[in-house]
């Protein structure tokens, strides 16, 4: 460890006075004063606009632990270095969610809203998924970040084109739609079962969703009084059962019943 940073430190004082080119905007700097240096962490060259810049964005966007822009590099920027870089009131504001990282141990997040950006605890096990900022009041899934995608899954949220597509998704979970498991169209079942066939040909039951591959009139396991297939043997033993002891019934009886029969008279 010590001979490595000693290497970096020996590359350092070698490049300090060479002139450099940028790994960001890939300009070529003469002045070695505008190449920016990570506390010997790692010695990549970037110039002091660049990662002011990129330093900004990220704070931005919430990110706590600033990755260097370097492409195969795993170091982190260090915030004392890169204190004189960014202004006052941004700089504090990196500090202050440092803090929380490092101390808080609970899952958490941001308010995905630019305008609030508070901090939110997962006091749901990890579960979370619709969720409001208590700050802005505002609705976002603590999954994947983002504003409430009403109707639409995570990884569909990011395709959402314009207000008529949030619109039709807050239509549809307020309607209660079922989506088809295979093509994942929405369904809407205005009246007959429950049994549905999408016009992709799949069949799946409208009140759990889960997906039938049998014969109209057969169910899944979503209400207790629906036959299911898991106990479809079960109950067709039991049917066997109750015949059988129909018969023996029958047959220890049969004596009794034929003592009541009266003949015929002419």
């Amino acid at each position: 460890m010590g001979n490595s940073l000693q290497k970096i430190q020996e590359h350092e004082l070698a490049d300090e006075s060479q002139p450099f080119c940028c790994k960001i905007c890939m300009d070529p700097m003469l002045l070695p004063s505008t190449k920016f240096k990570n506390q010997n962490l790692c010695v990549h060259p970037f110039c002091i606009d660049c990662i002011t810049r990129y330093i900004s964005v990220k704070l931005v966007d919430n990110v706590v632990e600033i990755p260097c822009p370097f492409p195969t590099c795993n170091q982190f920027l260090d915030p004392i270095g890169c204190r004189n870089l960014v202004d006052s009131e941004l700089f504090d504001k990196w500090s202050e969610k440092l803090c929380e990282y490092s101390v808080l141990g609970l899952s958490r997040c941001y308010c995905p809203n630019r305008n609030c950006s508070a901090l939110i605890l997962d006091e749901c096990g990890g579960v979370a998924t619709r969720s409001k900022c208590p700050n802005c009041k505002r609705l976002f899934c603590f999954q994947c970040k983002l504003p409430w995608h009403a109707g639409f899954q995570c990884e569909e949220s990011g395709t959402l084109r314009d207000k008529n597509d949030v619109a039709f998704g807050k239509l549809a979970e307020r309607e209660k739609w079922q989506r088809c498991p295979k093509c994942r169209s929405f369904v809407q079942l205005s009246d007959g079962c429950r049994y549905i066939t999408c016009r992709c040909r799949a069949n799946f039951c409208y009140n759990c969703g889960m997906r039938v591959d049998r014969p109209h009139g057969l169910w899944c396991a979503c209400d207790s009084h629906l036959i299911t297939f898991n106990r479809l043997p079960s109950i067709f033993l039991i049917h066997v059962l109750i015949f059988l002891v129909f018969l023996i019934l029958l047959k220890a009886f049969r004596p009794y019943i034929q003592k009541e029969i009266i003949p015929k008279h002419d």
